[in-house]
C-alpha cells in the first residue's frame, strides 16, 4: 500500500516530468514558430517550402567592389544571371526590373529591393562594360562577375545554370538560366521569379515582402 508521503514523492516527480514535457513541447512549438514561414500570398512568386541557406561567394562589382552573401542581407534581392552580349533575355529581362523598380518607388518601398546583374561571361563583361550596360536601366541596380571558380558553386547553390558556346568567328553564345532568383533579408533563397515576368505582378509580390520583412 503506498503512503501519503510516497504519494506525494510520486505526484511531484509526475510535475517535474509534466513541466519537463512542456517546456519541451513549448520549445519545439516555439522553433516550429520561427521557422514557418511568415510571408503573404504571393502571384508570380515561386516559393519554397523553407528558406534555402548560400554559401558565401566573392564576385567583382562594375565599380570594383566585392559583391558578397553580406551584401545580400538587410533587404530583398532579385538577381538575375546573363551577360551583356545576350540578344534578348537578359535586355527585356532587366527592362522589366526597371518597370519593377518605378512601381516599388511610387509606393515608397524601393529602399528594400535591390536588383543584382550577375554575369556569366567575365572574359567579355568587362567592370566598365557592365556599368554602362545595366546603368542604362537603372543607376540602382548592382552588376557583378566573377571566375568561373567563384561563379558556378554560386549558381549551383541557387540552381542556375549557364554554359558557353563553342567561339565561332570571334564570338560565342551563352545559355544560362531564365529566372530570377529571389533572396530574402536574412541573405536566404526563398523562391524564384519564373518568365515571363510581369513588371504589375512582381511589384505587387515584391512591395508585400518589403512590407512584411523576412522570415
Amino acid at each position: 500500500m503506498i503512503s501519503f508521503r510516497q504519494q506525494g514523492r510520486l505526484s511531484a516527480t509526475g510535475l517535474i516530468l509534466i513541466a519537463a514535457v512542456a517546456a519541451a513541447l513549448g520549445l519545439w512549438l516555439g522553433l516550429r514558430q520561427l521557422q514557418a514561414p511568415a510571408l503573404p500570398s504571393l502571384d508570380a512568386a515561386v516559393l519554397y517550402p523553407a528558406p534555402r541557406a548560400l554559401p558565401d561567394f566573392r564576385l567583382t562589382r562594375s565599380d570594383g567592389n566585392a559583391l558578397t552573401l553580406a551584401d545580400w542581407k538587410g533587404h530583398w534581392t532579385v538577381a538575375f544571371f546573363g551577360f551583356t552580349n545576350c540578344p534578348d533575355v537578359c535586355p527585356t529581362t532587366l527592362t522589366t526590373f526597371k518597370q519593377v523598380h518605378k512601381q516599388l518607388g511610387d509606393a515608397g518601398v524601393a529602399d528594400r529591393v535591390r536588383f543584382d546583374f550577375i554575369s556569366v561571361d567575365p572574359q567579355r563583361d568587362t567592370p566598365e562594360l557592365l556599368a554602362r550596360y545595366v546603368g542604362y536601366f537603372s543607376k540602382d541596380f548592382v552588376a557583378a562577375t566573377g571566375p568561373d571558380e567563384a561563379l558556378l558553386p554560386l549558381t549551383r547553390a541557387l540552381g542556375m545554370v549557364y554554359a558557353r558556346g563553342e567561339p565561332k568567328d570571334g564570338t560565342y553564345s551563352v545559355d544560362h538560366s531564365a529566372s530570377a532568383v529571389l533572396v530574402d533579408p536574412a541573405g536566404r533563397q526563398v523562391g524564384l521569379f519564373r518568365p515571363p515576368f510581369e513588371a504589375a505582378r512582381m511589384a505587387a509580390d515584391l512591395e508585400k515582402l518589403a512590407r512584411t520583412g523576412g522570415r
